[in-house]
């Protein structure tokens, strides 16, 4: 375990945190647009409410899902240029940097898969920002739904 780590330099841990801090930036941006697109969504008359709490749904559905995907693609760069690795992982098929990033993501921790390395700090750095995310998606459902429910007494 000690020669993995021997194997990275200093600059190799700056670069995953620069390139996780870029990632963090990118989704929390695209999370706030997604969450003020979705309120505008929701906000047309023409929709009632079951159509609204259905738009909800599957848009924060996509919008994780998404969100997964950034920071799967994060994996997958960084592990190609050596900045980190994936153990375990049974082959290096996009669909497993997919799985790793959404089990890490929504705080699950298998541990099938482990980090080695620098990737280690995307690792820690998506599970905060993965909880961050869903906690912040659940406010918004429970706000979206306290509105239709006092507007349409549901």
């Amino acid at each position: 375990m000690s020669e993995i780590l021997e194997h990275y330099q200093h600059s190799d841990f700056l670069i995953v945190i620069l390139v996780s801090a870029l990632l963090i930036l990118i989704t929390v941006l695209f999370h706030y647009e997604v969450l003020k697109g979705i309120t505008l969504l929701l906000s047309r008359p023409s929709h009632g409410p079951r159509q609204r709490i259905l738009y909800m749904v599957l848009g924060l559905t996509l919008l994780h899902t998404l969100e997964i995907l950034v920071f799967a693609a994060g994996y997958r760069f960084l592990a190609f240029h050596d900045l980190g690795m994936l153990s375990d992982m049974p082959s290096e098929h996009f669909y497993y940097y997919f799985y790793y990033s959404a089990v890490v993501y929504t705080t699950l921790g298998f541990g099938d898969i482990i980090p080695l390395g620098p990737l280690k700090i995307l690792t820690a750095m998506e599970a905060l920002i993965g909880l961050g995310f869903i906690t912040w998606s659940a406010s918004f459902t429970f706000l979206e739904m306290q509105k239709l429910w006092n507007v349409n007494k549901l």
